[in-house]
């Protein structure tokens, strides 16, 4: 073989290995835009998107879940409980023991099952020394977990920095106990109950119709159907003025979801808290400094989605805008005006810089309407559509002149082999 034949052959290899791998690309890429959520956006050095979390990836993974031999123990950054039989024990915020044991009954259950006979009157002294139900773990996630109960009730346990525990009583009635660990205490405050443990202190509270007490040193609930009891948790000073705020929004059915998107060991951290009323949320990431809220809610009424992000997840805190359907919402100056938003003409939203932990916000949003929205939260302040960039698709808005069949973004190296090839073809015919 003379050599310009073998130049010539190495050409044709080198093309085929050029297009080879241009077609694994293409097929990679394709793929990869098939598991974003919702518009890509270009990131800030322009390569693209570099992290896509959704409410899917979360349901599959166990990181920061532990399983002991009934599967039923729970260890994350900020929570950690055991499920036994009947109860969830040992519940811990902080990596202090709050909860020895809360157990959830009907009750109709309990009330016939009681030798006193209880007829319901009695209210929140039922509900002590309380027989639960069967508990079994329904799911678990990076940051939490949902237990459900032969009772018809369920119960969700969130890590996050709250620490929050909620009971949902479905559609039937329920008594519910929380028996408090050695070293808490509990005391009545209004219609809420405060528990202390040595730095922290907690809050319960109903959302719907029902009450909690003290009875006996612990904690006792009495939900009717369609209730929520909720307890949040603060290290030391936090329950400030803006903390009771959000208690107060949530007791009264004016927030009935809370979000959380973090950083955790270079990986986005999200989960969202729902209290009642039929409403569901999601939270993903679909670009670089971008957290999406899906809320699906069963009543057309108005509410507040309470998102609290890190700069981290959303970048810039001083510059975040919000958009509700892709519209962009109105940003408010006052809590009076956020809430007057509710069952308004137009969303509003509001930042509040958390003082207690640096390099973070809360983002109050009173969506005015539903039933499902979305709200984007974006930390570039550009309040835009950056679809219309053309950067759907993955492909940061470069077609690379293709169509047909060729391959984006190796047009331009398989034409200069191409015309190689030529160059030489006709120097060998010479």
């Amino acid at each position: 073989m003379n050599r310009g034949a073998a130049l010539l052959v190495a050409l044709l290899v080198a093309t085929s290995t050029v297009t080879m791998a241009a077609a694994g690309a293409a097929a990679t890429t394709a793929e990869e835009s098939r598991t974003t959520i919702e518009a890509d956006a270009e990131v800030d050095s322009g390569t693209g998107l570099e992290t896509t979390a959704d409410a899917s990836t979360e349901t599959e993974t166990t990181l920061a879940t532990q399983s002991d031999a009934d599967g039923s123990a729970y260890a994350g950054a900020n929570v950690a409980f055991d499920v036994e039989g009947d109860a969830i024990t040992d519940y811990r915020v902080g990596g202090e023991r709050t909860f020895a044991s809360v157990a959830v009954q009907s009750q109709r259950e309990a009330d016939s099952s009681s030798s006193g006979g209880l007829d319901g009157s009695l209210g929140l002294e039922a509900a002590t020394n309380l027989n639960g139900a069967g508990l079994s773990v329904a799911s678990q996630t990076q940051a939490s977990a949902q237990i459900r109960a032969e009772s018809g009730a369920t119960l969700s346990a969130h890590d996050t920095q709250r620490g929050t525990l909620v009971v949902e009583s479905g559609d039937e009635a329920q008594y519910v106990e929380a028996d408090l660990a050695a070293e808490a205490e509990a005391s009545e405050e209004g219609e809420r109950v405060r528990v202390e443990t040595g730095d922290r202190q907690g809050v319960f509270l109903v959302v719907g119709d029902g009450e909690v007490g003290v009875a006996d040193g612990n904690v006792t609930a009495d939900l009717g159907a369609n209730a929520t009891l909720a307890f949040r948790s603060y290290a030391d000073g936090e329950r400030d003025e803006r903390a009771q705020y959000e208690e107060s929004l949530i007791a009264e059915g004016s927030a009935a979801v809370d979000v959380t998107a973090e950083q955790r060991d270079g990986e986005l951290v999200t989960d969202a808290v729902t209290y009642g009323q039929e409403t569901s949320a999601n939270v993903s990431q679909s670009a670089n400094n971008r957290v999406n809220v899906t809320i699906d809610r069963a009543v057309h009424e108005g509410t507040v989605v309470m998102t609290t992000v890190s700069e981290e997840a959303v970048g810039n805190l001083e510059d975040i805008s919000v958009r509700i359907d892709g519209e962009a919402a109105v940003e408010a100056s006052s809590k009076s005006e956020l809430e007057s938003a509710i069952g308004g003409d137009q969303s509003r939203y509001m930042v509040v810089q958390d003082a207690q932990a640096e390099g973070q916000a809360t983002v109050y949003i009173a969506v005015n309407h539903f039933s499902t929205r979305t709200a984007t939260i974006d930390g570039n302040g550009s309040g835009s559509d950056d679809s219309a960039d053309g950067s759907s698709g993955g492909s940061g808005g470069d077609s690379s002149g293709a169509s047909g069949d060729s391959t984006p973004g190796f047009g331009a190296g398989v034409a200069v082999i191409a015309i190689s090839m030529a160059a030489l073809r006709t120097r060998l015919e010479r």
